[in-house]
């Protein structure tokens, strides 16, 4: 059986997203989300916060950044990453989720109208899609709008068949 390495997540920005980019000009979009969880103690219901750091490489860091403010919420679908380092001679180590796929939910600040999703690994294979969207942000493709359906069924009346 196959190993499976997959992270499926909706939550709110705690803070809003930094963008950098590496030393070869390769774009860095970080933040941190949180996700609530209810459980029972007792007779009462608790909610109870989990935060876990978020990572979106290249073109789609750059696109997203600027919505990615503190209390917007995301989907996010992604993969488990884990960053090991030695600081002062301790063996340091990281989980992050690397995003391959955002959805950006609700209202909320910065959020464009009726939300985008945006998924891809970066590079030529990169893919956005704004949905019910009449304007894209600069940077990021609309797709084309289907023609109106006149209600016909495509084929002219003089067929002889």
């Amino acid at each position: 059986m196959a190993d499976l390495n997959r992270v499926v997540l909706i939550g709110r920005l705690t803070r809003d997203a930094e963008l950098k980019y590496t030393a070869n000009g390769q774009a860095v979009c970080k933040f941190s989300i949180a996700v609530n969880r209810r459980r029972k103690n007792g007779d009462q219901w608790e909610d109870e916060a989990n935060f876990f750091d978020i990572v979106v490489w290249g073109r789609q860091g750059e696109s997203l950044n600027q919505y990615l403010v503190k209390g917007k919420m995301v989907g996010i679908d992604g993969e488990l990453r884990q960053d090991r380092w030695q600081q002062e001679g301790q063996n340091r180590s990281k989980v992050e989720i690397v995003a391959s796929y955002l959805q950006l939910l609700g209202g909320g600040p910065g959020a464009p109208a009726g939300g985008g999703a945006y998924g891809g690994s970066g590079g030529a294979s990169e893919r956005q899609s704004w949905q019910g969207q009449s304007s894209a942000p600069s940077g990021a493709g609309a797709p084309p709008e289907a023609p109106p359906y006149t209600g016909g069924d495509g084929f002219a009346d003089d067929i002889p068949f």
